[in-house]
């Protein structure tokens, strides 16, 4: 069998040894049930605030429509993940094969791709909702929502398409033994034997036009939104958009600032302990985080919470 085919390599193995998080902790049993506690209130709190959004007709609005998205998400993000690093863990094994190990690349950039995107239509919605709020209806109509939202989670999936088969076509014949808690590019790159200095810069660079598109929206929706809420003469009116406003940002420094330091960052500034823990923001946190940002500072989204709880 060729050494360019991804189930293959120089070792003749097909599979892969995940080194893991919780080999780098004195007390794995204790870091396994308190991962496993936030995994399930980030599935149960993204749930939630999906048939809360889908039941209160008074959410259905066009940001909700996106928290809606966003949730589904990180539910999916959170699964390609920690379920695999759990039982592993309990059952004392380390290895994946090598297409679960392509299945579980393609999902977490994909997903992570789609959340980049989402982000940005978020930030425009945002803007269209503040800055011009008699087209706004129009602006941000079902089809609009509906195109945005399609075309990031289209664009997640060619992030997906594009780098998990190339990444996963070189030979590895070094070490098999992946130092991360899942198939991370970068981590299941060092284990090849051959150049890949090109597709590296290769990477980098598409990294760098995925982040800075969505980083420019954002950053150029958020300017008119400042200097639209400076000029507001309502203090009330203020405050209500910026709460929403500063909502949206505090997921969007999260997530965009692992990303960076996973994908933009020199590889001279990484190590094996420290991209693990930036990954387990992006991947464990943000998702347990987001619906607790958007529903504890969102008064609309808590009166429908209580109005639930009443019946």
């Amino acid at each position: 069998m060729e050494n360019t085919t991804w189930v293959a390599n120089h070792t003749g193995r097909s599979d892969f040894d995940l080194v893991g998080l919780f080999s780098q902790f004195k007390y794995p049993a204790l870091l396994c049930v308190v991962i496993f506690v936030v995994f399930l209130m980030a599935l149960s709190g993204n749930t939630i605030l999906i048939l809360l959004i889908h039941c209160d007709v008074h959410l259905h609005k066009p940001m909700y429509f996106f928290i809606t998205q966003l949730s589904l998400m990180d539910v999916m993000y959170i699964s390609v993940t920690v379920p695999k690093m759990l039982m592993d863990q309990v059952m004392g094994v380390k290895h994946i094969s090598a297409p679960e190990c392509g299945m579980q690349m393609f999902l977490y950039l994909m997903l992570g791709g789609s959340e980049v995107f989402l982000l940005a239509a978020m930030a425009y919605d945002r803007y269209v909702a503040i800055c011009h709020p008699l087209h706004y209806p129009v602006l941000m109509n079902h089809r609009v929502c509906l195109l945005l939202a399609s075309s990031s989670w289209f664009l997640g999936s060619m992030d997906g398409f594009v780098l998990t088969p190339v990444t996963m076509t070189f030979p590895f014949c070094r070490s098999r033994e992946i130092q991360h808690f899942f198939c991370e590019v970068p981590a299941v790159m060092k284990l090849s034997c051959s150049d890949t200095s090109l597709y590296e810069t290769l990477m980098y660079l598409c990294c760098v036009l995925m982040l800075l598109i969505p980083v420019t929206i954002i950053s150029s929706s958020y300017s008119f939104i400042l200097f639209t809420i400076h000029r507001m003469n309502s203090a009330e009116a203020r405050k209500k958009a910026f709460a929403t406003c500063s909502s949206h940002m505090m997921v969007v420094i999260l997530f965009y600032g692992a990303s960076i330091y996973t994908y933009m960052l020199p590889t001279s500034y990484h190590t094996p302990e420290k991209d693990m823990i930036v990954s387990v923001f992006y991947t464990i946190l943000t998702p347990v985080l987001n619906p607790l940002i958007y529903s504890l500072r969102n008064k609309d989204v808590t009166r429908a919470l209580k109005k639930i709880e009443g019946r």
